[in-house]
């Protein structure tokens, strides 16, 4: 058992892959059996995630979840800013820019309006729970944006741990109920051609609710809406640590 042990700590990095691998593929499975597809594997995986990520610091009487069993240390690396941004970086290089001309000037400005709209809210939000910093600000008001948006402005802003959590779990939050409200409205709102999925895309921005969704509604638009949300991603991470940071540091001070 020592070797066995030993073994897996010295190759925690895919043991780490190994587990994640086996929650998402669970995810899946509870989203076709129990939501059919209309709550996204992904977000699962998500809940789960916070959900082992807790019970782990629990256990564990430490601060890095699951990563704190020694075993499982390699989820520490896997979840780190190394491989995140990795993964934002080859997200945008499957986007095709001559692809966001078919949207139009709509498309574009829904992209820009829809950052900037979502981290107005999340910012005034964190303010009305106490969090009245620009570094909690901006990071809770990212995480608004999207879980991905949220910890690449709180890591270069500086923002505590605990207001990065906080800003995956706006962002998990927002990816929910855009997932749930889309087949709902899409009717009321004309969300039934390439178009206005790409204006949706970049208005709602989560790539995981959008695609969700879309797939709910019109398996056909799902490629259009999660394109320019790819591009909100894209402009959330750009945008978030830099100017809309500063922005909010000059209003509020810090």
């Amino acid at each position: 058992m020592d070797r066995f042990t030993g073994l897996l700590e010295n190759y925690g990095l895919l043991v780490a892959f190994v587990l994640i691998g086996a929650l998402m593929l669970v995810s899946h499975w509870l989203s076709a059996k129990l939501t059919r597809g209309r709550l996204q594997g992904s977000a699962i995986a998500i809940l789960l995630g916070l959900v082992l990520a807790y019970w782990g610091g629990k256990a564990t009487g430490g601060s890095q979840g699951l990563a704190d069993v020694t075993v499982l240390s390699g989820l520490g690396l896997m979840g780190g800013a190394m491989l995140r941004d990795f993964a934002i970086v080859s997200t945008a290089y499957g986007v095709d820019l001559r692809e966001i001309r078919r949207a139009g000037v709509a498309g574009a400005l829904s992209i820009v309006l829809g950052v900037l709209v979502s981290f107005a809210v999340g910012a005034v939000i964190a303010a009305l729970f106490g969090y009245t910093d620009a570094e909690s600000m901006a990071t809770i008001g990212a995480g608004a944006a999207t879980y991905i948006v949220g910890p690449v402005t709180g890591t270069a802003v500086g923002a505590s741990s605990d207001v990065i959590a906080l800003s995956v779990a706006a962002g998990l939050v927002k990816a929910v109920l855009v997932m749930i409200a889309t087949p709902m409205a899409a009717r009321l709102i004309g969300l039934n051609n390439p178009k206005s999925a790409m204006v949706y895309g970049g208005m709602m921005g989560t790539t995981s609710g959008v695609a969700g969704g879309l797939a709910a509604t019109d398996k056909r638009l799902v490629p259009y809406g999660a394109m320019t949300a790819t591009f909100y991603t894209g402009v959330g991470c750009l945008l978030g640590p830099s100017l809309l940071y500063v922005t909010l540091r000059a209003v509020v001070g810090g």
